[in-house]
């Protein structure tokens, strides 16, 4: 199975996974972050990021829809649709430039983009259960089937 699993004791822990992921996504990527206002998308998402060189702060695009982040190495995307109001939006500011090949796509609330999202390599879902938080990671295409494996490799 391409699932990976565990508990997230607090945000120090979720911005390390976050890190872990870095070091298993490679180049290009689309990343579906699913979870409920403040499960940590975006705390993962700054773990990530920070994971691939970035100094500095890590912000959330909630008003902006997309945060870019050039690296020496990576170009990553950080969305979030939380704001959006339709998906046509998308089409306008030009999201199918985004999703080069070679490009780290992280997608906060997935499901307001519709169908012009890129097909999503991990989705990653963080839920609250009992004091901490838990995570899901699911490979949904080979790329991210071997993500998932790595990570899980990474991991033990």
């Amino acid at each position: 199975m391409y699932k990976f699993e565990c508990g997230l004791k607090n945000e120090e822990a979720t911005v390390a996974m976050g890190a872990m992921l870095a070091n298993v996504l490679g180049d290009g990527a689309v990343v579906f972050l699913h979870g409920d206002l403040g499960a940590g998308k975006t705390t993962l998402t700054r773990g990530i990021i920070q994971g691939f060189g970035h100094q500095g702060k890590v912000k959330s695009p909630t008003y902006t829809i997309v945060e870019p982040y050039e690296l020496a190495e990576h170009n990553i995307y950080h969305f979030d649709l939380y704001r959006l109001a339709d998906p046509e939006e998308l089409e306008f500011m030009g999201i199918r430039d985004y999703f080069a090949s070679s490009a780290i796509c992280l997608i906060e609330w997935p499901e307001k983009g519709g169908l012009l999202l890129a097909e999503p390599d991990l989705q990653i879902t963080l839920e609250y259960v009992d004091e901490q938080r838990k995570i899901s990671i699911m490979g949904s295409t080979e790329k991210g089937q071997s993500i998932v494996a790595k990570l899980k490799t990474y991991a033990s």
